[in-house]
């Protein structure tokens, strides 16, 4: 099962954004020239050789413009695809409800940048880790590398993977057949985004399983047909996915319209202690901070009343 996301450009917010910067330097050009006109008013030698009266601002050709224009979109839109949003069309059903073959969603890319890491209940774009897309990448054209590096069309060659972020570093999550999915204890109630008929997980029990820092477990909302973390557990990594992988959040469904959808985080993420597990393992340290404050202070009065002695003595 084919499961890459393929890339999308944003380039019409480019080509906006660009006439907007053109016509900001044409105005500056008519201002700067209207000041030289008013140069001459001294002597009657103005710059324009014409006695003061300034002559208008020759407007150059649509034609000489275009190149600049076409350039300044593409460098916006390179860079909208590299730092801001990038958009990825759905190649499977390994999502579906959720997100349908032929989708195409909006990645947030920016908050990474910040050291946002992905949380339950997202749904992600990440790279392949390695083992988990078995069909090797069609070679593409020198065209399709140039229009892809610029996120005017799917990018060919690129293995990338979308699923719901089911457990992050640290969290225990094991599901039993006939049962649920259990992060820390805690049973999750999928039935608001699994695909209606499939089951968490009764084709492929797994757990317990103790996701390492700095790495997520992640699932397909159609479970039955889903190669996920719980298919990749004999690879690097148990089954888990690096964070440094992830490309971004999957925000928005934008195509097709009639789809247009956000994907916000199902409520039973938010559920009371989901948590517990960081909670208890903060819990020792934090008691070990709360012991050692007044043995601290209770050393500096004593050393503080020697001082003292020491002094009238």
């Amino acid at each position: 099962m084919t499961e890459s996301a393929a890339v999308r450009g944003g380039a019409p917010h480019g080509a906006r954004s660009a006439e907007n910067t053109e016509g900001d330097t044409v105005d500056n050009d008519q201002t700067v020239g209207g000041g030289g006109n008013g140069g001459g008013r001294d002597g009657g030698e103005g710059g324009d050789g014409d006695g003061g009266e300034g002559r208008p601002a020759r407007q150059r050709s649509f034609w000489k413009e275009l190149p600049l224009l076409v350039g300044i979109a593409l460098v916006l839109a390179l860079l909208i695809k590299t730092f801001l949003v990038q958009a990825f069309s759905i190649p499977s059903e390994s999502m579906m409800d959720t997100l349908k073959r032929g989708d195409r969603v909006l990645v947030d890319k920016l908050t990474p940048w910040f050291g946002s890491e992905p949380e339950r209940g997202e749904v992600v774009v990440f790279e392949d880790p390695g083992g988990w897309l078995n069909e090797p990448a069609p070679e593409p054209n020198p065209l399709q590398r140039f229009l892809s590096f610029i996120g005017l069309m799917p990018a060919a060659d690129q293995q990338n993977l979308i699923k719901r972020v089911i457990a992050v570093g640290g969290d225990t999550v094991e599901c039993k057949k006939g049962g649920k999915v259990h992060v820390n204890g805690k049973a999750l109630d999928e039935t608001s985004y699994l695909y209606p008929g499939s089951t968490p997980c009764d084709d492929e029990p797994f757990g317990p399983v103790k996701v390492p820092d700095g790495r997520i477990w992640v699932m397909g909302d159609n479970r039955q047909n889903s190669l996920d973390s719980r298919y990749h557990q004999e690879l690097p990594g148990d089954g888990t996915v690096s964070n440094e992988e992830v490309v971004g959040r999957a925000v928005v469904v934008a195509w097709p319209v009639g789809r247009w959808s956000t994907l916000p985080v199902p409520d039973t993420f938010d559920q009371p202690g989901l948590s517990a597990a960081a909670a208890a393992a903060a819990g020792p340290g934090a008691l070990g901070l709360a012991g050692a404050v007044p043995l601290v202070l209770w050393r500096r009065r004593r050393l503080a009343a020697r001082e003292e002695a020491g002094a009238r003595g």
